[in-house]
């Protein structure tokens, strides 16, 4: 994942690791206040020969000038500033960090430099203790954490592992910051004592060769240099977006919908970035990834001017059978005048609430089929046959409701159940859960049909983990809640495999992987599966209810 992306993301996240590695150190260098100062001049000391010496000081210093700096240039080059409100909290926080972080190098690694100052931590601190300095770095200590574990988490939120490890993740950064607080506290605490009371004082200060007043004064005007730098560097920022904003401005496009406004846009921008822009509604249930097609419009004047179809858009319009003037529109750069009509709009005939669109998710889905059961009613009343279902339905469902599922749709001697979460972790654990109880009440119905001279019930279930667009499907007034999706196609033939496999659930790698199971040591097979695109990993299990035994991650 790190190499996705252009060269100025990647320098990014390299500059952004490598920034973030020295905090952490940093912070636990502070926090070991708390244990002894000599366990903190220890640490120092070993951090010292990576960071003082020519190249551990080279790669640092070039970090600290990349960093921001392609954090400004980005930010001169953006089309808006509309962003989500996390985005642009890290933003704001990466703005102010450097205002006081200039200070803190000044009177440190520059004073080192210029002075020979010996930038101790007991110096530091009885330079900035029971003054304000004391609490803007204490500021500045916590605006780079939370800079800094912000874009990590924004880099990583997409990986399995992570979402896995979150928890301790969150713990971790909690635990961190407030260490090193704790720390500086402690030791501040005892190195300015001693400093007040005045009999070490002299010869603290001949430790630190304290500098003298005119090198204080130098370093005051080195300080504000760096910081009329950095002003200025945000100023030019927002002269090169301003300027870039007018000049695009004159490059503008007309766009006019038909039962909508006519806007002026940006060219370069997608016709759904130019409606969100410009506040038009414009349905793209995927996000503008070119999945979902939703945000398909019809051409009604301007298509020959338009690049053709390729790719996802190509692909999504195929699967559509979509005409030729159809277009999604978070594809297409208009470069000239476009008349269009939006195929999904929230007014008009067409109007539905969000939900009877559909709205797309990354849930686990059960299919569960009774074996065998034409041959067992054969020649039984209708009156039998639904009180068997009944009866088999009332033992089995609460194991899926118990656990956080519900029943999509009931499939005659089977059942459709989606298991609905905040993410998908939580609904394949659920999942998992789920069908170990299925297993259990399905051996208790098996014994009291046994008690009663008759024959057991046997069941195939299928486990799958997927993208599913779950709206109101149907005439309007008339559309009941479903699911739809390749994942459903794949569950219900993962469901019809358990069946030759002569085994009651398969579970897909996909819900493993998502719940967080170990899957090196199990015993994945691919399936080639009709209708399914390529070979799906799945696991076999005889018996739902051995569940737990073979994945000790889910529990009993």
């Amino acid at each position: 994942m790190l190499w996705n992306g252009d060269w100025i993301t990647r320098a990014r996240i390299i500059s952004g690791l490598i920034l973030l590695t020295y905090a952490v150190f940093h912070f636990i260098n502070l926090g070991l206040g708390l244990i002894s100062p000599e366990a903190m001049e220890t640490m120092q000391e070993a951090r010292h020969l990576i960071t003082r010496n020519p190249l551990g000081g080279l790669i640092l210093i070039t970090a600290l000038l990349v960093h921001p700096g392609l954090a400004l240039w980005r930010l001169a080059r953006r089309r808006s500033l509309r962003m989500p409100l996390s985005e642009a909290f890290q933003t704001l926080l990466g703005v102010l960090i450097p205002l006081q972080l200039l200070r803190h190098i000044t009177h440190t690694t520059v004073a080192h430099g210029s002075f020979a100052v010996n930038d101790d931590y007991p110096y530091i601190i009885v330079l900035m203790w029971n003054a304000p300095a004391v609490w803007w770095q204490s500021a500045l200590l916590l605006a780079v954490w939370v800079h800094g574990c912000m874009g990590l988490h924004f880099w990583l939120r997409l990986t399995n592992w992570w979402h896995r490890s979150l928890p301790y993740m969150i713990g971790l950064a909690v635990f961190i910051p407030s260490f090193a607080l704790a720390g500086l506290l402690t030791e501040g605490r005892r190195i300015y004592d001693i400093f007040v009371e005045g009999s070490q004082r002299a010869a603290l200060m001949a430790s630190f060769n304290w500098p003298s007043r005119d090198s204080f004064a130098t370093l005051r005007l080195i300080e504000t240099r760096m910081i009329q730098i950095f002003l200025a560097l945000l100023v030019l920022t927002a002269l090169a977006y301003g300027t870039q904003k007018l000049l695009r401005r004159r490059r503008s496009v007309r766009i006019t919908y038909q039962h909508g406004p006519a806007i002026t846009a940006e060219k370069g921008l997608t016709l759904l970035e130019m409606s969100r822009a410009h506040a038009v509604p414009h349905t793209a249930l995927c996000g503008g990834k070119g999945r979902c097609t939703t945000c398909r419009v019809i051409i009604e004047d301007g298509l020959a001017d338009l690049q053709p179809p390729e790719g996802a858009e190509a692909r999504g319009l195929a699967a559509i059978n979509a005409p030729q003037n159809m277009r999604l529109a978070c594809q297409i750069r208009p470069e000239s005048a476009l008349t269009v009509c939006r195929q999904f709009r929230p007014d008009g005939k067409m109007a539905r609430a969000h939900a009877s669109q559909g709205e797309e998710h990354q849930l686990a889905i059960l299919f569960l089929d009774m074996r065998g059961f034409t041959a067992r009613t054969s020649g039984q009343l209708p009156y039998d046959v639904v009180f068997l279902l009944n009866r088999f339905f009332d033992s089995i469902v609460p194991a899926i409701t118990d656990n956080g599922g519900s029943i999509d749709k009931y499939l005659g001697d089977g059942l459709l159940a989606v298991f609905e979460a905040d993410t998908a972790q939580k609904s394949a654990r659920s999942a998992l859960s789920a069908a170990c109880a299925i297993g259990h009440a399905l051996d208790a119905f098996n014994q009291t049909l046994l008690s009663e001279g008759e024959a057991v019930v046997q069941i195939g279930m299928g486990l799958h983990l997927g993208e599913l667009v779950i709206g109101e499907i149907g005439a309007a007034g008339n559309a009941p809640r479903t699911i739809i999706g390749d994942t459903v196609n794949a569950a219900s033939r993962l469901e019809g495999a358990s069946k030759e496999q002569e085994a009651e659930l398969m579970v897909s790698a996909a819900v493993l992987q998502a719940a967080g199971c170990e899957t090196a040591t199990l015993e994945l097979r691919d399936f080639h599966l009709r209708g399914v695109s390529g070979p799906l990993a799945a696991l076999t299990i005889r018996q739902a209810s051995t569940l737990p035994e073979v994945l000790p991650e889910i529990g009993s």
